[in-house]
């Protein structure tokens, strides 16, 4: 670490190697997940090595920088171990080395005082949950962190295997997100053709991987991000259940009453609720927008994902309760326009999540 901060020729030719085999993978996942990252947005540690130095030098200047061992440290006030005694942020060690706290700090105060960012996001394993606590109270001690700029910390739990372990291949080594992709959406294809034989070979391939990668990110998605979850195919793949498939197996159901109809392009009709199916759906759509709200707030997408499973689950009950097509003219309308509704608001919920809805499965 030391040589690669102070520039030694053959170390930062290796590191360069391994960050280009590693930018490669992670443009390749960006672009199985629809990820909108480019290699233009990628922003790695090296890139704050020269600002380290100066954010030292501030803290020193600040009054915050104390020795410590073989140390320079920051012991931001209310933290303290298990034997009692003051935890530290390590900000450069006596090898002239910095620690990852330095690089924390660079990027909130390079974040907050020259790109004027008010909200940082840290989407990081919960176990580093007490390090960035750390890293923000220094933040705030030195003045880079002050309102009306805030950090938080989503942590997140583990993907477990179904032996509740976690998940390794059959081998036993780590699964590789590719492969888990890959596998999402053969499994998706298989059912796809199972389930619908009409499709072409096109259908298929453009619905097994809007069906398999929605169901990856959906069950990820769907849980409190704080616990960990089973991975299980059967689940996540069912068109039963909280899970992507039934979400978007009800939008591509509506699509169809449409292509029935002969409707292309629908103009919505004046909505007249009579029947309490239509009711409690018109409820529902009603909720939208303070569930979106909501979850900007609190980052809780677990909650979008059950909204959206019961907004799906509402209109599976109006559907078999209101005849849309067989009413009669002002009534059908009305149906129609709940049902466009519907569509458009499980097709808008979907895509805050980052999941395709085909219009047929």
């Amino acid at each position: 670490m030391v040589a690669l901060q102070r520039g030694d020729e053959l170390t930062l030719r290796l590191w360069r190697l391994l960050v280009a085999e590693s930018e490669k993978y992670f443009l390749t996942v960006y672009d199985q997940l629809g990820v909108l990252l480019t290699e233009q947005d990628f922003c790695g540690e090296s890139y704050y090595n020269d600002r380290l130095a100066p954010v030292t030098d501030e803290l020193d200047r600040l009054g915050l920088l104390q020795e410590s061992g073989d140390a320079a440290c920051v012991f931001p006030a209310g933290f303290t171990g298990r034997d009692g005694q003051p935890l530290p942020i390590i900000v450069r060690k006596r090898d002239g080395g910095y620690g990852y706290g330095a690089t924390d700090l660079a990027a909130i105060r390079h974040r907050t005082q020259d790109l004027g960012a008010t909200r940082l996001l840290y989407v990081v394993g919960l176990p580093q949950r007490q390090h960035f606590e750390l890293v923000y109270a220094v933040a705030r001690q030195a003045g880079w962190l002050s309102p009306p700029a805030r950090a938080e910390h989503l942590g997140f739990g583990s993907i477990l295997g179904s032996d509740g372990r976690m998940l390794r291949s059959r081998t036993g080594d780590s699964v590789k997100l590719v492969g888990l992709l890959e596998e999402a959406v053969t499994r998706a294809a298989e059912l796809a053709r199972q389930k619908n034989p009409d499709l072409s070979a096109t259908e298929v391939a453009d619905v097994a991987r809007a069906v398999g990668i929605g169901a990856i990110k959906y069950a990820d998605l769907s849980t409190d991000r704080n616990k960990d979850y089973v991975l299980d195919w059967q689940r996540m793949l069912s068109l039963d259940g909280n899970t992507a498939p039934y979400v978007q197996y009800a939008h591509a159901r509506i699509r169809s009453i449409f292509r029935r109809a002969g409707i292309e392009q629908f103009t919505p009709a004046p909505i007249t609720v009579r029947h309490p199916a239509e009711h409690a759906l018109a409820l529902e759509l009603a909720g939208f927008g303070t569930v979106v709200a909501g979850v900007e707030q609190t980052l809780q997408f677990h909650r979008l994902a059950g909204y959206l499973h019961t907004l799906a689950t509402t209109f599976s009950g109006f559907y078999e309760a209101c005849p849309v097509l067989r009413a009669e003219d002002a009534v059908r309308d009305s149906r129609l326009a709940l049902c466009d509704l519907t569509a458009r608001v499980l097709r808008q919920g979907l895509y805050l999540l980052g999941i395709a809805t085909p219009d047929r499965m």
